[in-house]
């Protein structure tokens, strides 16, 4: 029998015996434990050191609030740091290493800290190395020296290097009703919510569900609360609507009651089974919220309190109930309310000596007094624990008179012998997730907590998340929330049946008991009552300005322990009440999330990755692919042998000889509607939109307010309210913006809806000579002849079937159309054109060939409109209308955005015929061994098949006035250096003969 484990009791399987080892030592716990439980069971105490002065830590908690039992697990060379010991579950084979020490948990030199006093209060890191003089060392050089060794110490965890071989998944899930928790609040409301047919989710963080009611040790409906929670989870996967996911933290609420979540798949097997992610990442949308989340026990803040062998007392009683498990054989409860009384007579009943129950309040109630005598306990009304002995285990504690009224303390010390403390500062109900969908946080005199803010959003609360903390109250407000999440009626049915201990939540309002020694607010980040006065008497006077300043209920606790005692200890101090000092806004996430859960799917870089409907067939027939903007694209379809060059001048070639098709489902597509659309566009556009009759498309061109361009496009009018805008693929996101931002701030009155549609349409552009023949043969439904689809002309039929709306324009100075389909038919209509195209050679081509045959025309794209350039910088000042102001035009003539000097867009023409690199500069006289007098830069570059050159775009400075000279490019980094003559941008077809046919 392990030192503490008990003989009977708990709800591990005791017939499985698991081996696991911890900081290179063997232990052997049962099945259902946690690594927590195990290795307290195994005698245990010290679990880790404490952030800044490592000092010696043992378990606090039993949940994810744990702050101090945090461990690293190895799996082969992949390690994940900085997991609460008591969120492990044991598997034959855990691996787990303790941190923050050096160069072991029980002798670690860092403890030297310990001595530094004042020197690592509060906001060291701000002062202590910013001015000393040493020497040499003045000033901020000080700091620079120490540097080093501060980010060798900083941090608890350390991360690992290794890939993770680990596979995650991505889930996307829709309900009717979401209910977080599975307490008896949560169960209630799963199943008054399925009852009445909703689509429900039911989420928990643990392994089992029924949150306190396996640990409880009360009876509901007769039977034990534990077998009654299992029951109902067992009625609950029976039904179809309703699914079932343990083990998964709920850990971020966001707009339109959206929430993230975590599902841990396979984090306690030992081998996951094949197929299995490691993690699943869910991101949930429901109807309607249940939060019920529960509520966390506070610490009370005294002397010592950290000291290993200190534990909250409901994690005491979770720890025998649950795991079979004593925190000690001698115990000690130190309270400001009911609630610990339960934990002592459930340790009692365990084979604990309990003894003695150390209360701040003097008036104890008769049926508190009652308990402490079933646990044969003694009972110190009126006294408050000033003191813990002990190393890294603790041996005992002082206790002396207290006045609650006062805050003072009287009389002589008394020890008290004991191995472990138990101690209830009251609770706080776990109002993260609603704080997050936001609105304040109300306190509560009575409670002395923060309940919920009133919702924001479509959420109910049920329980203790509402500060209603006893089971009946939990099991009644459950099935409340329930029935009005899933919009049913009150239930006349009778409610479960509870059978519990008396107790009154209500604590004492006492946070602190101030006597000589470090007291701890935030156990994980190690800051103290004083360093929550020093905050004040330094003026930081914000709770939010307090947190950061102390670093008191950051990273992963959010508060969770810590919020309540550091608000109670400032409020103090500044001469108010709490709900007037406040409290923080918790963020997401709840607690700490793994990365590669994030990236789901993803893996080997940190950029989403975007795939038109065409994307496998590119693959499938040989196109390498590269990025643009967000989007992975076709760069080359590449024959055997073929260079990049080779290949993207053979298919230009190929479309001005005969006809090319191209993916552009990448384009940015918004449709804009609503009767003040066309009202919006002439606003939006430099030029008129108003006048375009429905059935055509005109092209389009954007300034931002300060009158630099921003965007092009072509807009399409699809009926009379209803158009089809395109834009730039890097540039789609931000016209979206754009567009709302006016909408919304500056012309609310405009009734228009903007809606991202590039996502609904595939589109493909097909150019050349042969390319109205292609569509010919393949097209039905409509004719594609010049009168019935001509320049800018829309048209609706069907390719294999399909609708497709086909617009006539072009990007490649060809005759070309754009064919746009669902996404979902993007390949079949594909392939489709390609086969309608064999008998013509039609090619299919990638971006290095539509990049070349856009730069022989002279069209612009982002690297001309690069936010730094006019209208007239491009040569599109014939598309700003004097007929109208629009976005920029108040603007556009500014004194600096017209002067004669500035960067105008022109081509050149490599007079040695060698490769032009972008960003290359252009000089008016060579000097390779110095460099200097830019008169502009190359934008883009390539070997133009039409022209048999190498030509390029630049942007350089009265670039018109400096057609038919010559110049030189200066590439120093690329060592090219050499003549061009410098000409209008429109290589190819000037007069657009062909574009028009």
């Amino acid at each position: 029998m392990s030192p503490r484990r008990t003989e009977t009791g708990g709800r591990i399987d005791r017939l499985r015996t698991i081996r696991f080892t911890f900081d290179g030592a063997p232990y052997t716990g049962h099945a259902g434990d946690t690594l927590a439980s195990a290795l307290l069971a195994n005698g245990v105490t010290l679990f880790g050191r404490s952030f800044k002065y490592h000092r010696p830590r043992g378990l606090l908690s039993a949940g994810v609030e744990e702050p101090n039992a945090l461990v690293t697990v190895l799996r082969g060379e992949v390690r994940e740091p900085n997991i609460p010991a008591t969120m492990v579950e044991i598997y034959d084979g855990l691996v787990a290493v303790s941190q923050n020490r050096t160069p072991s948990l029980a002798w670690d030199i860092g403890a030297i800290n310990q001595l530094g006093g004042k020197i690592l209060s509060a906001g060291f890191y701000y002062k202590t190395f910013m001015g000393p003089v040493i020497g040499p060392l003045k000033g901020t050089r000080f700091w620079m020296f120490c540097e080093h060794f501060i980010r060798r110490a900083a941090g608890l965890g350390k991360a690992g290097t290794a890939p993770d071989p680990a596979r995650y998944e991505r889930m996307n899930a829709f309900c009717d009703v979401l209910v977080v928790g599975s307490g008896p609040a949560g169960l209630m409301a799963a199943k008054a919510a399925a009852d009445q047919g909703a689509r429900v989710i039911l989420a928990d963080l643990e392994a089992h569900f029924g949150g306190s009611a396996n640990w409880s040790g009360e009876t509901i409906d007769g039977m034990p609360a534990a077998d009654w929670a299992q029951r109902m989870a067992a009625q609950l996967a029976g039904n179809d609507n309703v699914r079932l996911l343990p083990r998964t933290m709920v850990w971020g609420y966001y707009d339109g009651n959206t929430l993230a979540a975590l599902e841990r798949v396979t984090d306690h097997k030992e081998v996951a089974a094949k197929g299995e992610p490691r993690q699943r990442y869910w991101a949930i949308r429901a109807g309607t919220v249940v939060l019920a989340t529960g509520s966390f026990e506070r610490p009370l803040v005294f002397p010592g309190n950290d000291r290993p062998g200190v534990m909250l007392a409901h994690a005491a009683g979770r720890y025998v109930n649950e795991y079979g498990v004593l925190p000690g054989q001698r115990v000690a409860l130190f309270t400001n309310n009911d609630s610990a009384y339960r934990s002592a007579v459930a340790l009692k009943k365990a084979g604990a000596a309990v003894v003695a129950i150390i209360d701040v309040r003097s008036d104890i109630s008769n049926e508190m007094r009652r308990l402490a005598s079933d646990a044969e306990a003694e009972l110190l009304a009126g006294h408050a624990v000033v003191a813990t002995e002990g190393g890294k285990a603790l041996t005992g504690l002082k206790v002396q008179r207290f006045d609650a009224m006062s805050g003072s303390l009287s009389g002589d010390e008394r020890s008290i012998h004991a191995d472990s403390l138990l101690m209830s500062g009251g609770w706080s109900p776990t109002i993260h997730l609603a704080s997050q969908a936001g609105a304040k946080a109300e306190w509560d005199p009575a409670r002395q907590a923060f309940l919920p803010p009133k919702p924001t959003q479509r959420w109910i609360g049920a329980g203790a998340f509402t500060g209603s903390f006893s089971t009946a109250e939990a099991i009644a407000e459950g099935r409340a929330a329930g029935l009005q999440a899933a919009g049913g009626t009150a239930s006349s049915a009778p409610l479960p049946v509870v059978e519990a201990a008396p107790g009154d939540p209500d604590p004492a309002p006492v946070f602190e008991i101030r006597a000589k020694g470090k007291s701890f607010v935030d156990f994980q980040h190690d800051v103290t009552a004083e360093d929550v006065r020093l905050a004040h008497r330094e003026g930081f006077v914000s709770v939010e300005h307090l947190k950061r300043y102390t670093t008191l209920g950051m990273a992963t606790d959010q508060g969770k322990n810590s919020n309540v005692p550091g608000l109670a200890i400032m409020a103090e101090a500044l001469g108010k009440p709490i709900p007037e000092v406040g409290t923080t806004r918790f963020r997401p996430p709840y607690t700490a999330v793994s990365i590669g859960s994030l990236a789901a799917e993803r893996f080997g870089d940190l950029k989403p990755e975007r795939l038109t409907p065409m994307h496998d067939w590119h693959i499938a027939n040989g196109a390498r692919m590269y990025s643009a903007g967000l989007w992975y694209r076709p760069m080359i379809y590449g024959l055997p042998g073929e260079t990049v060059e080779q290949a993207y001048v053979r298919e230009a070639r190929a479309t001005r000889d005969s006809a090319g098709i191209v993916d552009v489902s990448t384009l940015g597509k918004i449709a804009v509607q609503g009767p003040d659309a066309a009202e919006f566009l002439d606003r939006v556009y430099t030029n008129m939109f108003s006048t375009l009759a429905v059935g055509k498309a005109r092209y389009g061109l954007m300034l931002r307010e300060d009158g630099l361009a921003f965007d092009d496009g072509t807009t399409w009018r699809l009926g009379e309210q209803d158009f089809l805008m395109t834009t730039t693929t890097a540039n789609a996101g931000k016209v979206m913006q754009h567009l709302e931002y006016f909408l919304d701030v500056i012309w609310p009155e405009l009734k228009v809806t903007v809606t991202s549609v590039t996502d609904e349409w595939a589109g493909a552009a097909i150019g050349g000579p042969n390319a109205r023949s292609i569509l010919a043969a393949c097209v039905t439904g409509t004719a594609v002849d010049n009168a019935t689809l001509p320049f800018m002309g829309i048209v609706h039929g069907r390719i294999a079937g399909v609708p497709v709306m086909i617009c006539r324009l072009s990007f490649s100075g060809e005759m070309a159309f754009e064919v746009y389909s669902g996404a979902g038919y993007g390949t079949r209509v594909w392939e489709a054109l390609i086969e309608a195209g064999k008998p013509f050679g039609l090619v299919t081509y990638g971006l290095e060939a539509l990049g070349t045959m856009r730069i022989e025309k002279g069209h612009v794209t982002g690297a001309e409109i690069d936010g730094r350039t006019t209208a007239r910088d491009l040569h599109l000042d014939w598309m700003l209308s004097k007929k109208k102001p629009f976005i920029g035009s108040a603007m556009m003539d500014r004194e600096g955005l017209i002067a004669p000097d500035r960067l105008e867009l022109v081509g050149l023409i490599a007079l040695d015929n060698r490769a032009l690199n972008g960003g290359g500069h252009i000089v008016e006289e060579l000097d390779e061994a110095n460099p200097h007098d830019s008169i502009g830069h190359i934008t883009a570059c390539c070997y133009s098949p039409a022209l048999g050159k190498y030509i390029a775009l630049a942007l350089v400075k009265g670039g018109k006035a400096r057609h038919g000279t010559r110049a030189f490019v200066s590439d120093p980094l690329r060592n090219r250096f050499g003549p061009v003559e410098i000409v209008s941008n429109h290589f190819y077809d000037p007069d657009g003969s062909r574009m028009h046919g």
